[in-house]
């Protein structure tokens, strides 16, 4: 995705043309379409979108998804922060889940291919 500015110069004389190179790095953002499928994916009932299950399911595919913008710029340290605070908060809520539904803790992490302790 390109970005395109014009400004005047000072002098007044001419227009300086500049380009900014915008990644298409939406790391930190899922698509609507993907988030639902999400959703859809691990609700526990009908009306289901903000459950443990379905959040530890939304950072865990936006953490991949910043994971693979890391690879690749790898001196984003301010998106380096940013993944560590999702990691962060996924950890809490599994944490969470594990003490209040183990069953239901072992299906998630199963189903997303994460490390149980």
């Amino acid at each position: 995705m390109f970005l395109c500015l014009l400004r005047k110069s000072r002098a007044g004389i001419g227009k300086n043309l500049l380009f900014f190179i915008l990644s298409d790095r939406i790391g930190d953002m899922l698509k609507p379409s993907k988030k639902s499928k999400i959703i859809g994916d691990y609700k526990t009932h009908e009306n289901d979108t903000g459950s443990s299950e379905v959040q530890i399911a939304i950072l865990t595919k936006q953490i991949e998804e910043l994971a693979k913008h890391l690879k690749t710029h790898t001196k984003d340290n301010h998106s380096r922060r940013g993944l560590l605070k999702m990691v962060a908060k996924r950890k809490k809520l599994l944490d969470y889940l594990k003490k209040e539904n183990e069953k239901s803790y072992k299906k998630v992490t199963k189903k997303l291919g994460l490390k149980t302790k």
